[in-house]
């Protein structure tokens, strides 16, 4: 029988939305925070022709700079204030997660509960300061050398004025770009950092349609390649929902208890296991590292000659390691699959689970608490495992397969789709729970005016 739980969940809708004032207070502050972000990215670094930097961008197109400017909105081909976007946070976060899993001390902090939480976060900002610190140096010597290669007038005032000038503009874009994050994760609704990125990445949906409406119109895109790739993409949304609601539940038995009138019940309870554990973490990671090598051979074409030793070896890696290349997609599909164990087994720890599970009285029936339960977790976990490795790298070696075929733009990757479907099920999920804790206000305060009447 159905809980007055799953009832009241059931039976949510619109008419329940406009009664929520809260959440619509949240979902408008959202809004207006994402509004704010595209605005910036739009603001051109001080010192920069940003009409010549365009050039740059289509000469270094395909390289790791692609992924940077897909997860910013475009904004690194602006070259705006927040060029940089939210990656710098994204690295340091990992690295200091992958800390907190092998390093002692940081992982001391993990158990503090929230003041260890609050100081690791602590250390991610410092993190993000360092990375675009350094990413915006090399980003503003890059700008240099191609206006002195090149003889166009990309940088207005070279030097080292100019330098400084662009490091302080970028840590102050990303770090405030950080803040409006953390200001939606908790005046608004989802998660700030996500829906940035999402944001960034839905922006160039309709100027991406218009160039594949405009292609079919000319001739120059077959007309049934625009539908399949239509149908390829809503197929692809459809089967990353699916799979990454699917999860493995593993009952939890608790021992009995003594009840009000003298009986015994035993308490059970889910241990639910994501089938994709690590998340997007895998084909960002596997697509950046294939992709340093051709960005590395773009910047350095201008003072590595292909005659020379290291000039041949990045000519070609360059070669053999292009969107769509057999080698390129082997690699990929091997990063991906790499990551998805490794990261999995960094977010998850079997024994620690089965220690909380032995103190808290809880057991796995069949299975003897303890070491047992987290060899059979650590088991379990490995095959759910094989299967979600398998799926992302369906979901993202297929569209790289079909962007090699049909020259289609870059952002329409796996990737980008894993992060949109992603963000958007959790913020649905979220606002959900929202109109429910609303309706269970509602019984609330009518089951406390009967109880006066009474």
């Amino acid at each position: 029988m159905a809980s007055r739980a799953d009832n009241i969940a059931s039976s949510l809708s619109l008419s329940n939305f406009s009664k929520a004032t809260e959440l619509k207070q949240r979902i408008w502050f959202t809004l207006g925070a994402l509004v704010v972000f595209r605005f910036l990215s739009f603001v051109p670094l001080p010192g920069v022709n940003p009409l010549i930097l365009q050039d740059l961008y289509e000469q270094t197109r395909g390289g790791v700079l692609d992924l940077f400017n897909t997860f910013s909105g475009g904004s690194l081909e602006r070259m705006s204030l927040i060029a940089l976007g939210v990656m710098p946070y994204i690295t340091a976060s990992i690295v200091v997660q992958l800390g907190a899993a092998l390093h002692p001390a940081l992982a001391a902090l993990k158990k503090e509960g929230e003041s260890g939480r609050k100081k690791l976060n602590q250390y991610t900002r410092y993190g993000t300061v360092g990375l675009t610190a350094v990413q915006g140096y090399f980003l503003a010597v890059g700008l240099e050398t191609y206006a002195a290669s090149s003889g166009l007038n990309a940088v207005v005032d070279p030097g080292l004025l100019f330098r400084i000038g662009a490091v302080i503009s970028l840590v102050g874009g990303t770090m405030f770009l950080l803040w409006l994050g953390e200001q939606i994760t908790s005046r608004g609704i989802g998660n700030g950092v996500s829906l940035i990125i999402m944001a960034g990445i839905v922006a160039q949906f309709p100027t991406v349609g218009a160039q594949l409406m405009e292609g079919g119109r000319s001739g120059s895109i077959p007309s049934y390649l625009i539908v399949m790739l239509f149908v390829v993409i809503i197929g692809l949304i459809l089967f990353i929902s699916f799979m990454e609601r699917a999860q493995r539940r593993l009952l939890i038995q608790y021992p009995k208890r003594a009840q009000q009138r003298g009986g015994m019940q035993a308490d059970r309870s889910h241990l639910p296991l994501k089938l994709n554990t690590s998340g997007v973490i895998p084909p960002i990671f596997a697509s950046s590292l294939l992709l340093l090598p051709l960005t590395i051979t773009q910047f350095a074409g201008n003072s590595v000659t292909p005659d020379s030793t290291m000039g041949g070896i990045l000519v070609t890696l360059n070669q053999y390691l292009q969107h769509g290349q057999p080698l390129y997609m082997l690699l990929y599909a091997v990063g991906i699959i790499f990551f998805c164990f490794f990261y999995t087994a960094v977010v998850f720890n079997p024994e620690e689970t089965a220690e909380n599970l032995k103190r808290g009285g809880g057991f796995i029936p069949g299975i003897r608490p303890g070491r047992n339960t987290a060899n059979y977790l650590d088991y379990v976990l490995t095959r759910i495992t094989v299967i979600g490795a398998a799926y992302l790298t369906l979901v993202c070696v297929l569209p790289e397969y079909v962007i090699a075929q049909t020259g289609l733009p870059f952002f329409l990757g796996g990737t980008s789709l894993l992060i949109v479907v992603n963000v958007t099920v959790d913020t649905i999920a979220q606002i959900q729970s929202h109109l429910l804790a609303h309706q269970y206000g509602d019984l609330i305060k009518k089951a406390k005016f009967k109880g006066r009447l009474r």
